[in-house]
């Protein structure tokens, strides 16, 4: 075997951490990113469509029902990581507009050496405070907001709170969809208090998880969906449930359940997620 060639793990002292890029020994060009020991994305260079995460499969099955096939977008993503999501959407929507906020420049720069973007993929970088920079962004900017920003393992609190959400709106267009990557396990105090507050902004809201996170048995990620259209929950129950891992969709009447008597989170009141536990998102 050819060892001269083959990819070596990288790790590098960045803004808010220890991150470590690890080939994946089964696909050629494949890599692992992680921030302090806790997985941040996966990205296959050669098949960016490949969302090895299932919250990521699931954030892309959203991003492929938003708009028919192939119709590129204009993107905003608040958290950058290895740019999985960026990289799916430039190969399944060519043409899309995409600006990229994480806070961590030493992340980002790490990534744009070792991880580069293809030429004209039409993703811009930008090291920036993801609210501070929802709050600047042009209003009715964006088809679509995709926040997936942890510290640590972590959601940040200034993201969680109505203030927030009213911004995310504003930077939307009128049939923008909003999604977000949370973290949480029973009883949900989390997980009810965003419901509550993406409630009280937009119009819609579904929530995509795997049965078992939601019947309280583990931690896990949940993906929100607001909007103020109808979301097309049917063709995102069909995509969840061929999953390897299927999960399900919650909405109208399950959903306000859920949320029970949840209230809406005020910024003076706001908190991060919770913490996993350990080895909740483990990689052995």
């Amino acid at each position: 075997m050819d060892r001269v060639n083959e990819p070596i793990p990288v790790s590098r002292a960045v803004d808010h951490g220890t991150a470590k890029l690890m080939p994946d020994v089964d696909r050629k060009r494949a890599w692992l990113l992680t921030v302090d020991g806790a997985p941040q994305s996966y990205v296959d260079l050669d098949e960016p469509t490949h969302l090895e995460f299932e919250y990521a499969r699931r954030l892309g099955h959203v991003l492929d029902t938003v708009a028919e096939p192939g119709r590129p977008l204009d993107v905003l993503h608040l958290g950058g990581g290895a740019l999985t999501l960026p990289r799916y959407l430039a190969a399944t929507r060519p043409g899309s507009r995409q600006d990229v906020v994480e806070a961590d420049r030493g992340l980002l720069e790490l990534v744009a050496e070792h991880l580069p973007l293809p030429d004209g993929a039409g993703i811009t970088l930008h090291g920036a405070d993801a609210r501070e920079w929802l709050e600047a962004a042009p209003a009715d900017s964006a088809d679509v907001l995709v926040a997936d920003v942890f510290g640590g393992s972590r959601v940040p609190a200034h993201l969680t709170s109505v203030a927030y959400a009213r911004a995310a709106r504003r930077a939307l267009r009128a049939d923008g969809v909003y999604l977000a990557n949370l973290a949480d396990a029973a009883p949900f105090a989390f997980l009810r208090s965003q419901l509550a507050t993406f409630a009280a902004v937009f119009g819609e809201l579904a929530l995509i998880a795997e049965p078992g996170v939601l019947r309280g048995r583990r931690f896990g990620n949940t993906v929100l969906v607001a909007a103020d259209r109808p979301l097309d929950i049917a063709a995102l129950t069909r995509l969840t449930a061929a999953d390897a891992f299927p999960a399900r969709v919650e909405h109208g009447p399950a959903l306000r359940d859920l949320t029970g008597d949840a209230r809406p989170v005020r910024d003076e009141d706001a908190v991060p997620s919770p913490e996993p536990p350990d080895g909740a998102f483990g990689i052995g």
